[in-house]
């Protein structure tokens, strides 16, 4: 069954057998067997499967679930239902009254253990709870597990639209394929988001909901919430109606932060420039923060005002300034050098412009560093991932400052002139 993103913190929360049925004769004849296996005969519950999911939405799965089906109009579709809710690790057992092979099939291949039909008798039942067992029983290969420093990565667009998003994005995608690293990825655009689209996902309601209920968030709740993209990489994301007004103060994020820590052992921040202004401790537990600028003059000019904030409010965070979509062959509205110039600091790292590659991506549903192996985009994209996770793992070096002998007033001048001295003349 669908498993949320850490079975092993909620394990000894869970019940070793819980079943629930349709009907009583049912529940009399699972409850002297489950007695037999170990298990308590009060786990068998009256609702079916409708009771299930209503149950397992809001505790922890059994390691051994029995479900009836008998009062389902579309059995498969239910099971599905059921496995958004349902923990990895748990053997699930269903039974019915409707004697189809197709079904049957159908209900394996949806990831059940069995599929018995009713009425059963005592060996059936045991046969079934036994072989659940042997499945629980049987030694799993595990991963030596490594101690690693969770890594933290805010990326932070200087202005709209320069692509921090897909950038994010890749980021936490190469974090977890190329990194080995479990990774969250968290897209705290909560309108306008684009974490799980860019990964051909739905985002589901996990992020209003901690908005909406703070008290909610814990460890269970961040496993039920976060959807997976693959074994290694797991997304929070949303897309709130415009109409839906979110208000917080702050506090359901940084608790989000903390649970997602203890969780995963990576994470990134996919984190709008105006949340930095409402909320400064988005950034206090950061490793590293990833600036996406465009090379023009309104992305200079909010460069310069991001690295003075980053530095007055984050200063324990090295900071990686990557422009986007560079293009090799057109004239940028200022060159490189002439960026660099006026924000005092060097640019780390390029990421050329393939709008090709771009649409690719966009109609796979896959991030831009999966869709385009062996791209240069690709390429340096997977030298800023070395570059985060190396540095984040080492022991932490001071970030580079810009001097302070020029205001921004000064800065944005001194720019200016070199835009006009470039320029054409008139007439």
């Amino acid at each position: 069954m669908n498993a949320p993103w850490n079975p092993s913190r909620s394990a000894a929360l869970r019940d070793p057998f819980v079943a629930f049925v349709c009907d009583e004769g049912s529940a009399d004849a699972i409850r002297p067997i489950a007695a037999e296996m170990g298990w308590s005969p009060e786990k068998v519950n009256k609702g079916g499967l409708r009771n299930a999911i209503q149950s397992l939405s809001v505790s922890a799965s059994p390691h051994v679930l029995f479900v009836d089906l008998s009062e389902s109009g579309d059995p498969l579709n239910d099971i599905n239902a059921l496995a958004e809710v349902c923990e990895p690790g748990t053997v699930v057992i269903a039974a019915g009254q409707v004697n189809d092979v197709r079904l049957y099939r159908d209900l394996l291949a949806s990831g059940i253990q069995d599929y018995l039909l009713k009425p059963f008798n005592p060996d059936q039942l045991r046969d079934a709870f036994g072989q659940a067992l042997a499945i629980l029983n049987t030694p799993k290969h595990v991963e030596a597990a490594v101690e690693k420093p969770h890594v933290m990565t805010a990326v932070i667009g200087a202005r709209g639209g320069v692509g921090a998003s897909t950038i994010a994005a890749s980021l936490a995608w190469l974090f977890g394929d190329k990194g080995r690293r479990s990774t969250a990825l968290l897209d705290l655009d909560v309108h306008f988001g684009t974490g799980a689209l860019a990964l051909d996902l739905e985002p589901g309601r996990g992020l209003t909901d901690a908005i909406e209920n703070p008290s909610r968030i814990d460890g269970l709740f961040i496993e039920r919430a976060m959807v997976r993209a693959n074994d290694k990489l797991a997304v929070l994301s949303a897309e709130a109606p415009i109409s839906q007004a979110l208000i917080t103060d702050g506090s359901a994020f940084f608790q989000l932060q903390e649970e997602i820590r203890a969780a995963f052992e990576s994470t990134v921040v996919d984190l709008p420039r105006h949340m930095l202004v409402q909320h400064p401790m988005l950034v206090q537990d950061a490793n590293m923060v990833v600036i996406v600028t465009e090379l023009t003059l309104a992305a200079a000019r909010d460069c310069i005002r991001l690295l003075a904030w980053l530095k007055s409010n984050a200063g324990h965070a090295q900071v990686v300034l990557v422009a986007n979509r560079v293009q090799t062959g057109g004239v940028p509205e200022i060159s490189r050098k002439d960026f660099e110039s006026s924000i005092e600091r060097k640019i780390d790292f390029a990421i050329p412009y393939d709008q090709k590659l771009a649409a690719q991506a966009a109609k796979l549903g896959k991030t831009l560093a999966e869709a385009g192996k062996g791209a240069k985009v690709t390429q340096a994209l997977g030298a800023l991932s070395d570059r985060l996770l190396s540095a984040a793992e080492d022991a932490p070096e001071a970030a580079g400052t810009a001097p302070q002998a020029r205001s921004l007033l000064g800065k944005l001048g001194g720019l200016k002139d070199v835009m006009r001295k470039k320029a054409p003349a008139k007439g």
